[in-house]
């Protein structure tokens, strides 16, 4: 059941956020819902957005500016919080990139983080479900998108579920973790030494693999080329090159001046939304 923690009147629409019980992370969550206004008329299609490293359940409401877009296109918008909180929730208290706040989007093999870090589970099944039963939202029209280790995220859960999500976008995500410092942390940590085990959760590995044509509208990503993290975690370049192999349009827009923030969001987001709207109004 979900309990309604508040609700904020925005662009004639509602932002809400809620808390539930979860079963798949066996703990209770939090995420937000933007109902644009045409949800009070029927079921809209919903947009589903994975934030970054330390990142919320409200950073992406209360930072990105999406809602006006959002109610233009009739689009609900819903975000998870990033990991697993409360009390006995192992963490790494030492690192602002592991444990806390940063659950990458997959479900944990190792302990201690087996018990309640399943954010992948958490976000394709549980939380679409809990969502389609209790809010106006169809189940037919959803698309996903996020940031940095959320646009990892989504590519990752796009790639893999592309019968659930008809739609893929992402801000300067994690493209390639396996390459990376933060992806060979978090992947060893979560899921141990196998890195065969890590291509599942690879959106550079799994899009050699799949089927180009279930996105054959396009993922669409944008990279600020004066973000802190290009060099040496985001490797947008990797991905690009595996989607020329495959087949699979992309559209890779890199952008001077901008960083890794939310302020780079902003100037975007409206194409974002226009992007995903086009895919899931036909």
């Amino acid at each position: 059941m979900l309990e309604l923690v508040s609700s904020h009147a925005c662009h004639a629409g509602e932002q809400r956020f809620y808390r539930h019980d979860s079963a798949t992370i066996g703990l209770p969550m939090k995420f937000s819902v933007y109902l644009p206004p045409q949800a009070a008329h029927g079921r809209v299609p919903a947009l589903f957005y994975l934030a970054g490293l330390t990142c919320t359940e409200e950073t992406f409401a209360m930072k990105a500016g999406a809602q006006q877009y959002a109610a233009r296109h009739g689009l609900a918008l819903v975000a998870p919080d990033t990991s697993p909180r409360g009390d006995g929730v192992p963490d790494d208290a030492s690192a602002w990139d592991f444990g806390v706040g940063a659950g990458f989007y997959v479900d944990a093999t190792e302990a201690p983080w087996s018990a309640h870090y399943r954010m992948y589970s958490y976000v394709v099944d549980e939380l679409r479900e809990t969502v389609l039963a209790e809010l106006p939202i169809d189940g037919a029209r959803l698309g996903i998108f996020g940031h940095s280790m959320g646009g990892h995220g989504a590519l990752v859960l796009a790639l893999r579920n592309p019968d659930v999500y008809r739609s893929v976008s992402a801000f300067a995500p994690i493209a390639a973790p396996m390459r990376c410092p933060w992806g060979e942390k978090a992947f060893s940590g979560y899921l141990g030494a196998d890195r065969e085990a890590w291509k599942r959760y690879d959106a550079s590995e799994l899009v050699a693999r799949a089927d180009a044509r279930k996105f054959a509208d396009g993922i669409l990503i944008d990279q600020g080329l004066a973000d802190q993290f290009l060099a040496n975690q985001l490797n947008p370049d990797v991905f690009e090159a595996a989607c020329l192999a495959a087949g699979q349009p992309l559209t890779l827009r890199r952008h001077p001046r901008y960083d890794h923030g939310y302020y780079f969001i902003q100037s975007f987001v409206e194409d974002h939304l226009a992007h995903h709207a086009r895919v899931l109004g036909r």
